[in-house]
């Protein structure tokens, strides 16, 4: 086992766990993803084996035929997964925002209704809070739930739903002015709505249509889509929680955990690009030695290796801190930020380690640079996140004068 990104504190289950999963990874998934990858197909028979694994279930409680694990646990694995091909932890990252979501903030009857299907791997969650027009600004939705009787009817037009149509649960954030007077903050006029739907693209229930893939320049086999409602009826008792207006802190509760997981990519996306930098730097000769000998390739190892291990150890702390209980949104924003930063800078420095073999579609490396890119984005840009971080520290240090 390698020398980097080290979890110390771990209980026996955990290691046993993510043996278990790296093992998958390096036999399962890493030999066949740049193939995939590169004809943007789905990768059923991964994902067929992860449920075998039981990694569906990873953080649901026992109760509901889950594992019961944490957040931590949940983040190394995702960093193993990522490490053989980020589009993977795609697939479950936002089952498992899904799954949160249900059992925090879920009523009795939703979380036995949805839980231990989702335990199984037999539905498959996808959340939806963009919209084409507004990007980062989530609270300028326009999309709306109208009260009709029993139902609710939506209407409006969702962007980036990762899992958009392999899905059959998604947790769609609408506004809904149901009980909220005028000049109500925005934010506090929105709600969460659990909407099942069959697998696939088109009309997949009444009013709700999934038009396609959308086609991406890498994060490829996991399928990304729009999702539009017109007229779409859901019942009173598919409202997240049971309550309308709570949408948006359930929402920002889910994509805390997603930033965990982010982060977490980022860590298993540049320990990849690590291992395949310093194994080509040992394997190419220049100069009558191998290019490893060379001082300048000696620094950008050391500095690839040092952010590495800075970034997992981020990543970590902000895991546990949730786990714990507390408030992890300044861990959370700031393991995300450096990761994705970081993960970039590692892939960039692994891709000029091959020099020309980089940019060709034979090398792994020439894979991992289009993905990198996505980190920078997913869950929040960069931007985002230093907002978020910026905020919280003036929270913590308020100047007392």
């Amino acid at each position: 086992m390698a020398r980097l990104a080290q979890t110390h504190g771990l209980t026996d289950v955990q290691q046993e766990i993510l043996s278990t999963v790296r093992d998958f990874v390096d036999k399962e998934i890493i030999p066949v993803a740049t193939e995939l990858e590169h004809r943007d197909e789905y990768p059923q028979q991964i994902v067929d084996g992860l449920k075998e694994l039981g990694l569906f279930g990873l953080m649901i409680p026992e109760e509901y035929g889950g594992l019961g694990e944490s957040l931590l646990t949940y983040a190394l694995c995702v960093e193993e997964i990522a490490r053989g091909w980020m589009s993977v932890s795609g697939i479950i990252n936002t089952h498992f925002i899904v799954a949160y979501m249900l059992k925090q903030h879920g009523t009795q009857e939703q979380k036995d209704h949805f839980l231990p299907r989702m335990a199984a791997g037999d539905i498959r969650g996808a959340f939806s809070m963009s919209e084409p027009a507004l990007g980062s600004d989530v609270s300028a939705i326009t999309s709306k739930a109208v009260r009709d009787g029993d139902e609710y009817v939506l209407t409006g037009q969702k962007m980036w739903l990762t899992n958009g149509g392999t899905s059959s649960l998604v947790a769609v954030l609408v506004r809904s002015d149901e009980g909220h007077p005028e000049g109500t903050a925005p934010h506090k006029s929105m709600t969460t709505f659990l909407v099942e739907k069959e697998p696939g693209f088109g009309e997949v229930r009444p009013g709700l249509t999934i038009p396609g893939k959308i086609d991406k320049m890498g994060y490829k086999g996991v399928d990304t889509t729009e999702l539009i409602m017109d007229g779409l009826r859901i019942p009173a008792d598919r409202v997240l929680g049971g309550v309308t207006g709570r949408g948006f802190y359930q929402m920002m509760d889910g994509v805390e955990v997603g930033r965990v997981n982010v982060a977490a990519r980022g860590c298993g996306v540049a320990q990849r690009a690590f291992e395949l930098g310093v194994s080509y730097a040992q394997q190419r000769h220049t100069f009558g030695k191998q290019i490893a000998q060379h001082q300048a390739i000696q620094f950008k190892l050391a500095e690839m290796a040092t952010k590495v291990e800075a970034a997992h150890a981020m990543m970590v702390n902000a895991a546990r801190k949730k786990d714990s209980g507390e408030r992890n949104d300044l861990e959370a924003g700031m393991a995300k930020y450096l990761a994705s930063e970081y993960c970039k800078e590692v892939v960039e420095d692994a891709f000029r380690i091959h020099g020309g073999y980089g940019f060709s579609k034979e090398y792994e490396i020439e894979r991992l640079y289009r993905e990198a890119p996505m980190l920078l984005i997913g869950e929040g840009t960069a931007e985002i996140q230093k907002m978020i971080i910026g905020r919280r520290l003036l929270e913590e240090y308020r100047f007392q004068g």
